[in-house]
């Protein structure tokens, strides 16, 4: 309960720091205001809730919060769709009833697996909420192959850009896929957080990676549903990929994330470069492997 509260105290003024009043549509007068942002009374007037109130929850007391308040919070303080999500979840877990536990999901459904192969021409994967990678199609494990080369499993490729080198070569746009991995992170911490395995995973890129410590200070959420990946892979080079990330609603927690390139684009001929280098390591695998059986 003590991490909830620190947690809601430097989400909330956070976000209250990087609003100016003009941004709230407050006058401005002369003078150095002595805080960044707005001022807590400001909230509070904003909101249509006591200052008193309001320093209660800035200070990490946000059980019992009604939703109109929370929703007058998000309104006052500029809150995006993930912000405000997230805001919900804290205040969910600093109610007094026990959080129901979900575990995410270690593994799929043999008809998910069906679904990813019947993919066949676009790489495909699925994911949990802590970007454990949990199944690929052949496509998808070719163009994610430096993040399969890490021997454990499944492979997390949060853990691969924040502590392989070889990330800042294979994501081009490295400092922006550092800041979504652990804004995703954060958000996921929103909605389960006592999942065991998250709290390991956020523990070791701190204490491991100097940039991941700043991002996750940063407080920053984030939702990633769509948008263009741009890569360098090892054998076929530079890809600007547009994806999709879409929950699987008979699995809760799951994400599947498919890649997809203009028809009669440099990256749709890569595509296919990148099919047939899959089919050759394929075939190499099976013979290395009929050899030593």
């Amino acid at each position: 309960m003590a991490e909830t509260r620190a947690e809601i105290r430097e989400f909330l003024s956070s976000r209250r720091a990087r609003i100016t009043p003009e941004q709230a549509g407050l006058p401005v007068y002369g003078g150095n205001r002595r805080v960044a942002g707005l001022r807590r009374e400001e909230v509070a007037m904003l909101s249509g809730v006591s200052v008193d109130y309001y320093v209660r929850l800035e200070r990490g007391n946000l059980a019992g919060a009604s939703d109109s308040v929370l929703d007058a919070l998000a309104r006052t303080l500029l809150l995006d769709e993930a912000e405000r999500e997230y805001l919900f979840d804290l205040a969910r877990a600093a109610g007094p009833a026990p959080l129901r536990q979900q575990r995410p999901a270690s593994s799929v459904r043999p008809a998910v697996l069906q679904v990813l192969d019947a993919v066949s021409d676009a790489p495909a994967w699925v994911r949990n909420g802590r970007h454990d990678i949990l199944a690929a199609n052949k496509m998808g494990r070719a163009l994610y192959s430096p993040v399969f080369d890490d021997p454990r499993r499944p492979v997390n490729t949060t853990r691969f850009t924040y502590l392989n080198p070889a990330a800042r070569e294979f994501w081009r746009d490295y400092d922006q896929i550092a800041n979504d991995a652990a804004a995703m992170l954060r958000l996921e911490a929103g909605r389960n957080p006592h999942d065991s395995e998250l709290i390991k995973l956020v523990g070791e890129l701190s204490t491991q990676s100097e940039v991941f410590r700043e991002r996750w200070a940063s407080r920053d959420v984030v939702h990633h549903r769509s948008g263009v990946k741009r890569i360098h892979h090892p054998v076929v080079g530079d890809l600007d990929l547009n994806f999709e990330s879409m929950e699987l609603p008979s699995e809760p927690g799951l994400v599947m994330n498919v890649y997809t390139a203009a028809a009669g684009s440099p990256t749709a001929d890569a595509l296919k470069v990148l099919a047939s280098w899959a089919a050759t390591q394929e075939t190499a695998t099976a013979e290395h492997e009929s050899r030593t059986s």
